[in-house]
């Protein structure tokens, strides 16, 4: 990268360093595990969130079930529950988007002690009439942050060609039939994408339906391997 692109890249932090001081003055953060004003996400609700770093990868909750079709490892960092629960529907459904940092960056650590490959990360995308509406894609924010803390590169290298329900209202069987084939290579990313092992993430795991149609096209293109990162999974 060019010294121009180095200050510009500098420019760019300080400015959004300025308007998070900015916001944070006008709109103090509330821990949504708590309640506590002045956290975003407060120190006893972020122990969730450390309870697996030290766990050897694949670990899982409750019961064994098989990796997603076409997922080579998945990694999370916590249950959908508690304080992290709340954290995640703050982010996705109440714009809390300052949340984005300490979930993503939990994820990064997580990534960093149990992955065990990974050249590229690639968030869910959400519909373009959900972003239309929500103005952001929590994935991408999360995506956003690990890289910065993994020093990988994130890539916008998929998009969603249906419009599927939210999740949260279905059934674990509908959950897994309400994907399907929802996913598609967004043009011009397969050089991106070919040879390299994509990590694939996204806020809540549940059957693992969305990143195994999120593998569909990756892998189609020529990746190496296909991963998947989570903040939480559910049971």
């Amino acid at each position: 990268m060019s010294l121009l692109g180095d200050a510009r890249d500098d420019g760019r932090m300080a400015a959004r360093s300025l308007v998070a001081s900015l916001l944070d003055a006008a709109f103090p953060p509330v821990c949504p595990g708590c309640g506590l004003e002045g956290a975003i996400l407060c120190v006893p609700c972020r122990g969730p969130l450390e309870r697996r770093m030290d766990e050897p990868p694949g670990v899982p909750i409750g019961l064994v079930v098989p990796l997603p079709e076409g997922i080579a490892q998945l990694e999370w960092c916590a249950s959908f529950s508690g304080p992290v629960r709340e954290a995640l529907h703050a982010l996705k459904y109440r714009g809390e988007r300052r949340l984005a940092a300490p979930l993503g960056e939990a994820i990064a650590r997580r990534w960093a002690r149990a992955g065990i490959g990974g050249d590229l990360l690639v968030p869910v995308p959400i519909h373009p009439e959900r972003l239309r509406s929500r103005g952001y894609d929590q994935a991408v924010l999360l995506a956003r942050a690990a890289g910065a803390r993994l020093a990988l590169p994130v890539a916008p290298a998929l998009r969603r060609t249906v419009a599927t329900a939210a999740q949260h209202r279905l059934g674990r069987e509908g959950r897994a039939a309400n994907v399907g084939r929802a996913f598609a290579l967004e043009s011009g990313w397969a050089d991106a994408v070919r040879g390299r092992w994509v990590v694939i993430v996204d806020d809540i795991v549940t059957t693992g339906a969305t990143l195994s149609g999120c593998a569909v096209p990756l892998l189609e293109a020529g990746a190496t391997a296909v991963a998947g990162l989570a903040v939480a999974r559910e049971r």
